[in-house]
């Protein structure tokens, strides 16, 4: 069973610098940070249901400064994407990883708990406009596709995706994105939501470099075919 550690991961992240740029890059914050590292690794493996590699991140991650708080919403983001089992698995790791840092002696960081919701719009409306400030593109006021074939899923993505869980400030749009693009590219055979996604990711923040590193971090992670696949699919989206 593979080891996940920071030193292999920065290493082949800096050789994908290498190959992907012949110019030098000298601003430090084109990178991805331990905390967003750590985002993306927890992201994919509680996804995968890898927990005993889960166990070893969440210390990681805690150990990079992100807070309790921020590593429970990261695991109740992700199952949106992958589903509850995976979701309260990694709960459950997380709370196991909590009682042995606590035998330890460890103090960790709680966090902020999410700001409260004024719930005086409409739920849909206010989901609508979110994705809408996702996308840079407005959203059209008549269905279709999935969504007018079973128009309760776009009132589910509207009203819980999008409003409920995307209004929570405990985690920033570019950090969901980044537990987002995990999940999709860990799961396998969701190339067209990934492809959304990671073009949201560039709307909120995150560069093309910090999106390869992404695709290194998985590659790492999770294995090299969800890594060739979320690569393919990230130069697809760069191109346009």
């Amino acid at each position: 069973m593979r080891t996940i550690n920071s030193f292999i991961v920065l290493v082949l992240v800096a050789s994908s610098i290498i190959k992907v740029s012949a110019k030098p890059l000298v601003h430090t914050n084109e990178h991805l940070d331990k905390k967003q590292q750590s985002i993306i690794i927890i992201s994919s493996l509680a996804s995968k249901g890898d927990l005993v590699q889960l166990q070893k991140a969440l210390h990681d991650g805690l150990d990079a400064g992100l807070t309790i708080n921020q590593i429970k919403e990261v695991i109740v983001h992700l199952y949106a994407y992958c589903g509850f089992p995976r979701s309260i698995r990694g709960l459950q790791t997380f709370m196991e990883v909590l009682q042995q840092r606590k035998a330890k002696g460890i103090t960790d960081k709680t966090g902020n708990n999410a700001s409260p919701i004024a719930n005086d719009s409409n739920k849909y409306e206010r989901g609508k406009k979110i994705l809408g400030e996702l996308t840079n593109t407005k959203q059209p006021d008549s269905l279709s596709g999935y969504s007018a074939f079973a128009p309760v899923i776009d009132t589910f993505l509207k009203e819980h995706l999008f409003a409920d869980i995307f209004e929570r400030d405990v985690l920033t749009y570019a950090q969901r994105e980044l537990v987002t693009i995990s999940v999709l590219s860990t799961i396998g055979n969701a190339e067209p939501m990934l492809k959304s996604h990671l073009s949201i990711s560039l709307n909120v923040g995150l560069s093309p470099q910090h999106l390869h590193e992404f695709v290194n971090i998985i590659s790492v992670t999770i294995g090299k075919n969800e890594g060739d696949t979320a690569g393919k699919v990230l130069e697809e989206v760069l191109k346009k």
